[in-house]
């Protein structure tokens, strides 16, 4: 089984070098094509009006100015042109993919379009908690993450759908279990600007969460990540809403 292996955090990140640990379990056909600088919140973007530089780090490891989208369009239409993926992993993660993120993240994005491509896709994220970026537990992802895919290849994945799999911010066995779970809803009016000034007095904004009690959705990833469990969640490239598009179809049929 050939592997293609992408991310949204840059060729250097933790993240990458733990998935490609995980990748290596499964096989000894592993190749990386990732982004040369960090991509996160990209989303499925491409970079139509620029062009495309490709640097080989290493052996099967190659660095893609572009965001992880160009980085699978490269590694799929031209670096295994020849000999394509069978499978294309996306992560891991810094931070998890559940909810809203889905829509921005260039992890979700890379299996996207691997997706795109008709090349089983799966997108793997790590949570972390109070602790920060520097006490991200990548070993549970590394721990769990073999099996998890192994697991999800060996029940299918169908054309058109791409797996997100979330890790729980905690110790490999401290993990409760996995939990199929549905994409989640956040309470957006935490959503809020963090105005600020800079030295020389002129104004600059960051987006910002505010920190209020918040109780996920039952049978959602936010809550299988918050009871310390696997969140698996198959997703559609597929956008349609149906019961919509028929109640429409009627309306104007009038």
């Amino acid at each position: 089984m050939r592997i293609l292996v992408t991310n949204d955090d840059g060729i250097h990140a933790p993240g990458l070098e733990t998935l490609e640990t995980i990748a290596r379990h499964l096989s000894d056909d592993v190749w990386v094509v990732a982004p040369e600088t960090d991509q996160s919140g990209v989303s499925h973007s491409l970079s139509l009006n620029d062009p495309l530089r490709l640097r080989q780090v290493s052996e099967k490891r190659f660095a893609v100015k572009g965001t992880p989208s160009d980085c699978v369009i490269m590694g799929v239409r031209h670096i295994l042109k020849d000999h394509g993926p069978d499978l294309i992993l996306s992560g891991v993660n810094r931070g998890q993919n559940v909810a809203e993120d889905v829509t921005y993240s260039g992890t979700i994005a890379g299996a996207m379009e691997g997706t795109i491509l008709n090349v089983r896709s799966i997108a793997l994220s790590q949570a972390y908690g109070p602790g920060g970026r520097s006490g991200i537990k990548w070993h549970c992802a590394a721990h769990h993450g073999p099996k998890v895919i192994a697991k999800i290849l060996e029940t299918g994945i169908e054309p058109g759908i791409l797996v997100n799999v979330n890790f729980p911010d905690c110790e490999p066995d401290a993990v409760v279990g996995t939990a199929i779970a549905a994409q989640g809803q956040r309470n957006q009016a935490l959503l809020a600007i963090d105005a600020r000034q800079d030295g020389r007095g002129n104004p600059y904004f960051w987006l910002a969460f505010a920190k209020a009690r918040f109780e996920p959705g039952h049978g959602t990833d936010l809550k299988a990540i918050a009871e310390n469990r696997i969140s698996v969640t198959p997703l559609r490239l597929d956008l349609t809403d149906e019961p919509t598009l028929t109640r429409f179809a009627q309306a104007f049929a009038e």
